[in-house]
């Protein structure tokens, strides 16, 4: 779960830079907070991101326990160049990890949470066909 200043910034970031599809949201107004779930399919195919939004809080300090979310992609120099031409931040470009031959890059969300990209190998028939094509999707 992650916290988020703006829901629908977060969403926008997660769908329209990252390709995510939004699978459900719901609203707890007794408790001032609503949920959005992303993900490239949604449980138990694929891992979901739960974003929560506490009605009037503005951002969160990132504290020292969390690190990245690490998603696993077809192709990290083009999934880069996808991020970018959609608007998103990429802050470190695609390259080997350092001492290692696995590519990896990071962006960063709107809120500020950094995404690790590393890129690994996929059949093409294990591939949904509508991804097979998108630089983002194993």
């Amino acid at each position: 779960m992650l916290r988020v200043g703006n829901l629908q910034r977060s969403i926008d970031f997660y769908t329209q830079v990252l390709g995510m599809q939004l699978l459900r949201t719901s609203e707890n107004p007794e408790y001032k907070y609503s949920l959005a779930f992303v993900g490239y399919e949604g449980n138990p195919a694929q891992a979901e991101i739960e974003l929560t939004y506490n009605w009037g809080t503005e951002s969160y300090e990132m504290g020292t326990a969390y690190g990245h979310i690490a998603l696993g992609v077809p192709d990290a120099y083009a999934a880069c160049e996808k991020i970018k031409a959609a608007g998103g931040n990429v802050t470190r470009e695609a390259g080997p990890v350092k001492g290692g031959s696995t590519v990896i890059a990071f962006v960063t969300d709107p809120d500020g949470y950094k995404i690790e990209l590393i890129q690994r190998e996929s059949t093409a028939d294990s591939r949904p066909s509508d991804a097979k094509s998108d630089p983002l999707r194993a």
